[in-house]
């Protein structure tokens, strides 16, 4: 029997995301602080239509709003690590990396009284580290990498990739991806930036993405027999009005084409059982 997961995702960085890029004057802060407002718009979108998701939750966002992040956690979505400043772990060496873990994990646990189970990385960009101490630290899965789109996959541990283009595949590990892609990501598509060296012209007409973010699903449909759909929704981009709308016709949408809403640890539990009854039958 056909069966389609949808992963609704949020990135709830609010101020973490302006203060990781040394945007500290207050327009950038105020536009950090509009994420709780969104938060709590996308919170009561979620329980009218009774839907689990996964929040990705910086360290630094629950301790300035630990409230909403508590709330979050009361209603059954799932927390996962999102960084604790929003440092990309490429950036970072081994140590420095595991701080950032180690530190995220502990404010998680204030407010769930455990630590996260998922995984993503800031600015999806992880260093040649990371599986092996997500491993190390206990994670199921992650979700930074784009290897499939409608699939989840063993991460590899251990890739070499040479200056002169030569790659040495690593071996699959036990850290479950559960895939990304910037596509069904809200924050190129909508979201305004202007840095020193670069503009992120966002504004897209919303319209026309859900019209895109829709037909991923009817192709996944489409072409799998099962499958997993992940899309990555930041509530200082969604939460403003007429994102709130196409977010909730994205889910009137999906759910009368058959998806099945699940939280992220949920989904890769679903591919680790079915992985394991393929292996079973196929010994």
């Amino acid at each position: 029997m056909a069966r389609h997961l949808v992963c609704l995702t949020f990135d709830f960085d609010a101020l973490s995301i302006w203060l990781a890029r040394g945007m500290t004057t207050p327009t950038p802060i105020s536009r950090g602080e509009f994420g709780a407002v969104g938060a709590e718009r996308i919170l009561s979108l979620l329980r009218a239509h009774r839907i689990p998701a996964t929040w990705f939750v910086p360290g630094h966002t629950i301790e300035i709003y630990p409230e909403v992040c508590a709330r979050v956690h009361a209603e059954g979505h799932e927390i996962g690590h999102h960084g604790y400043l929003h440092e990309p772990p490429a950036t970072l060496s081994r140590e420095e990396e595991e701080r950032v873990l180690l530190r995220g994990n502990e404010a998680i646990r204030r407010i769930t009284g455990a630590p996260a189970r998922g995984y993503r990385s800031p600015s999806w960009d992880l260093s040649p580290h990371t599986v092996s101490l997500l491993l190390a630290h206990g994670f199921l899965y992650d979700s930074s990498m784009m290897a499939h789109d409608g699939l989840p996959y063993r991460a590899r541990e251990g890739d070499e990739v040479s200056p002169d283009g030569r790659v040495r595949w690593g071996e699959p590990s036990r850290l479950i991806e559960m895939p990304v892609s910037w596509s069904l990501d809200d924050y190129p598509h909508f979201e305004y930036v202007r840095g020193p060296a670069y503009v992120l012209p966002g504004l897209r007409r919303a319209a026309d993405v859900l019209e895109n973010w829709v037909d991923d699903f009817r192709y996944l449909a489409r072409t799998a027999e099962w499958g997993v759909l992940t899309y990555t929704f930041h509530p200082q981009v969604s939460g403003r009005g007429h994102r709130m709308l196409a977010l909730e016709r994205l889910i009137e949408a999906l759910a009368s084409l058959g998806a099945t809403f699940v939280r992220m640890d949920a989904a890769a539990e679903e591919f680790a059982r079915r992985e394991r009854r393929d292996a079973g039958h196929g010994g």
